[in-house]
């Protein structure tokens, strides 16, 4: 599970400037005004090979009235739900009536927290955090999160506490399993799928939206292969999202794709594909999780109006064609058992290895179809390929100027690698590395006899110029 890392502080503190570091994106606003950020923010971060989830929430002053104090109630709830806490105060303002509430309301929740001093630039550190130390929280930490001052040893003093797990047969079994995640919008009919794949009704299925509202896993078998069904919480539109209960359910729906191998995305053919699941497709591909693709819903549909969303489905759903599309009806069984062979397919391919002679013969074969452009004068070589890791699968490629590579080649390259490959529900990601120049560094060193045969030229040519001269 990731650790999950709440953001909490007065208004104008800079958690989404902090937020923007450790997620290392631009995802959250960030500007000089007081209570931009009103809802919650998710993002992931990573440090060395520890993964980790950040919440952005609204500032808490303490004197909200209207839709300030429901942001301010939403963010006190979100510690709950954290397993860290970062409470940020402003060192340059010092302290403030609002940091002693949210501190008082630390210690009661005894939820593990970190006071971080921001805005110290320009500042003896120790004078800026002088004012925090009656708070009676852990030792300040000053940062300067604008520039990104103390913001890795900030990260790496909270990941130092969680220590890593020690693999047991449990964890060797968890990992034995194949994960299917079964996300969507609300109300699409997952919960139903779910009962439908195990034969029994083992989640609460009801006709109004937002029924299930944390992350099932279900461990089950099939001909005698151990599986982990996830049924997870629907996802709306953050600007549709007001109870706690439902942001909450965000978050773990979030870890489900993670945890998960094959995601299966349930799509309302009725309604069919909507922004929100194109959204949702996006965080699939970005955790680079095997996909199937579940139309629920298609049994009840005019021959009209199922061509109008197959041709839908053509024309938006075109960036994700190595996933395999299936027309089921949740309700009444049919098509929901060939769901089975594209997820084993899927999985399959995600964990599959191809030996680094293959790779490389495809990658010359490929280049040699259509050679990478030229940049300054010289042609980019791709050298040799080999595979990087699985779940999803990486192709690694050494060659020089790989930095420069425009991203039309790169989408040449996937788009070949997964032809060729005959890759099916998972997505193939790309890493290029460039090999140095062992000569760059190197000055060319003359022989004697070198020298005085290239001062031997000089002299002749000079005296080549003179004669020219003298005419």
């Amino acid at each position: 599970m990731l650790p999950v890392i709440a953001l909490v502080g007065r208004p104008n503190v800079g958690k989404s400037t902090l937020f923007n570091r450790l997620t290392k994106s631009r995802d959250a606003l960030v500007a000089d005004y007081s209570g931009l950020t009103r809802d919650r923010k998710y993002g992931e971060g990573r440090l060395g090979e520890r993964d980790y989830m950040v919440v952005d929430t609204g500032g808490i002053s303490g004197d909200e009235d209207g839709i300030d104090y429901k942001m301010a109630e939403q963010s006190l709830l979100a510690i709950d739900e954290a397993d860290i806490v970062l409470f940020l105060v402003d060192g340059r303002a010092g302290l403030n009536p609002a940091d002693e509430m949210i501190a008082d309301h630390l210690r009661r929740c005894e939820k593990e927290s970190y006071m971080v001093v921001n805005k110290t630039d320009g500042l003896d550190p120790d004078v800026a955090m002088s004012d925090f130390y009656g708070l009676g929280l852990s030792e300040p930490l000053p940062i300067a999160a604008s520039h990104g001052r103390g913001v890795t040893q900030l990260i790496e003093h909270v990941l130092q506490d969680i220590p890593l797990r020690e693999e047991s047969e449990e964890d060797e079994e968890w990992l034995r399993q194949k994960k299917i995640a079964i996300v969507g919008r609300p109300n699409v009919g997952k919960s139903t799928l779910v009962n439908r794949i195990l034969g029994e009704d083992r989640v609460v299925v009801f006709d109004e939206a937002g029924t299930t509202r944390d992350s099932i896993y279900i461990p089950f078998e099939r001909d005698g292969d151990p599986y982990t069904l996830i049924d997870t919480a629907g996802v709306r539109r953050r600007k549709n999202v007001t109870e706690a209960v439902e942001k909450f359910s965000i978050i773990k729906t979030l870890r489900a794709i993670k945890d998960a191998n094959v995601v299966v995305l349930v799509i309302d053919a009725k309604e069919g594909v909507s922004e929100q699941d194109l959204h949702m497709l996006g965080y699939v591909l970005d955790a680079g999780r095997s996909l199937v693709i579940a139309l629920n819903k298609w049994d009840g549909m005019t021959g009209d109006e199922k061509e109008v969303v197959r041709e839908q489905l053509r024309r938006r759903l075109e960036f994700v064609s190595f996933a395999r599309m299936h027309f089921i009806s949740a309700l009444h069984g049919s098509g929901v058992g060939n769901l089975f062979g594209s997820v084993d397919e899927a999985y399959g391919f995600a964990m599959m290895k191809w030996p680094t002679n293959k790779l490389t013969r495809m990658l010359e074969d490929i280049v040699a179809d259509h050679q990478p452009p030229m940049v300054n004068g010289h042609r980019i070589k791709l050298r040799y390929a080999h595979q990087g890791g699985s779940n999803p699968p990486v192709i690694v490629i050494h060659g020089n100027q790989t930095n420069a590579l425009p991203g039309s080649y790169k989408r040449y390259l996937e788009n070949k690698f997964t032809k060729v490959l005959g890759i099916k529900g998972t997505p193939l990601r790309f890493e290029f590395k460039s090999s140095e120049n062992p000569f760059k560094d190197k000055k060319n060193e003359l022989s004697k006899r070198q020298q005085m045969k290239k001062l031997r030229q000089k002299l002749h040519n000079d005296k080549q110029k003179k004669k020219g001269k003298k005419r």
